[in-house]
């Protein structure tokens, strides 16, 4: 068993963070989006085009090129005007915009990806996302937002609104938005009571993340479709037995950086599905129970909790033939569990014995 450090995968989920306006670029490429605009500017008949006075022109400060309208860091206090309208992707984002009004969006019917990142965004119309038909993608992270928007796009597929100051999730906020995949709503000041009855209904996401709130229990009635909840960083105390009923096809089950002391027998049981899970800095005394009957389960952190002991079946089936696949990672260091005191056998489904984590235990 290794003491040093083990490099923990990228689903130890840190929140979205968009580099650089490009990363709406990048995603087209995987549909072959991007190239094909690249060769609708190259197939024309001149390297420069020669506008008319009709041609709408990029607007003040702006850099269009390839359907791409940039208009970050530019200090605006509203939405541009003469936006071509062809634009596929508009980045305004770290400016100083305050709201987005009805006619913002005007004639951006083609519009696929939108971003409006680091304002200073309280209100927005009812019907400023009306024109856009098409639009895919809306990071509205760091904001001022109270609320959900509403009237939100129906070919809406993923919506970054992180680090604003929601408080309440009403029934019908997702309405009509059967194409949601993705949600992204952490740090946002809401508490289990905040999510109404219904608040997602309708909603076939796969992935979810409410992280950095003030969340004390697993949120009920979150979309039985979900393939990744992330709800690190809340003050969650127990996992009960029905919180996660609902969730029997998810794969990756984020609950790092709460308060968790017990996980009630037989919770995890209704996650035939699992393959990653985190319960690091908790305050879980024990390994929770039912992780030998997780067929799919290869990476479980538990690293910083309160953890004294490990039984040689806590983590492997007796038997063989019942797990369908081995362990690629326990992490169990920062607990206080002396090493030398645990059976090798303990780990006979793990794929290698570098993938065991102990050791580096604080006081």
């Amino acid at each position: 068993m290794n003491g040093s450090l083990w490099l923990l995968s990228s689903s130890s989920a840190l929140p979205f963070e968009q580099r650089g306006f490009w990363d709406f670029a990048l995603d087209s490429l995987e549909d072959g989006g991007m190239m094909s605009m690249m060769r609708d500017q190259n197939e024309g008949s001149a390297t420069e085009e020669i506008l008319t006075p009709d041609v709408p022109m990029c607007p003040f400060g702006c850099h269009c090129q390839l359907r791409v309208v940039q208009c970050s860091d530019l200090g605006l206090t509203e939405v541009p005007r003469n936006i071509p309208p062809d634009t596929k992707f508009l980045d305004l984002q770290n400016n100083r915009i305050t709201e987005l009004k009805e006619n913002d969006f005007k004639g951006l019917t083609n519009l696929y990806a939108l971003s409006v990142r680091n304002n200073k965004i309280s209100k927005v119309h009812p019907k400023a996302f009306a024109p856009l038909k098409h639009m895919q993608k809306l990071y509205f992270s760091k904001n001022l937002l109270a609320a959900i928007p509403k009237n939100l796009p129906a070919s809406l597929v993923e919506l970054r609104i992180h680090e604003n100051r929601i408080k309440k999730v009403a029934a019908g906020s997702f309405s009509g938005l059967g194409n949601m995949h993705c949600i992204e709503m952490g740090a946002n000041p809401i508490q289990n009571s905040g999510f109404e009855p219904g608040a997602f209904k309708g909603l076939k996401l796969n992935y979810l993340r409410i992280s950095e709130a003030k969340l004390t229990g697993v949120p009920k009635d979150l979309p039985d479709s979900l393939h990744e909840l992330h709800l690190d960083h809340n003050q969650i105390q127990a996992v009960e037995l029905e919180d996660l009923s609902r969730y029997k096809n998810l794969h990756r089950l984020g609950l790092g950086f709460n308060h968790i002391l017990n996980i009630e027998n037989g919770s995890l049981s209704f996650l035939p599905m699992l393959r990653e899970l985190h319960l690091d800095n908790n305050r879980l005394t024990r390994v929770p129970k039912g992780l030998p009957n997780m067929k799919y389960l290869q990476v479980v952190y538990l690293h910083s909790n309160n953890i004294s002991q490990v039984g040689v079946d806590d983590f492997c089936p007796r038997g063989f033939g019942m797990k369908r696949t081995y362990y690629n990672g326990i992490s169990l260091f920062e607990n206080p569990v002396n090493y030398w005191e645990v059976q090798p056998a303990t780990f006979r489904c793990v794929n290698d014995r570098f993938a065991i984590q102990f050791g580096n235990y604080k006081k």
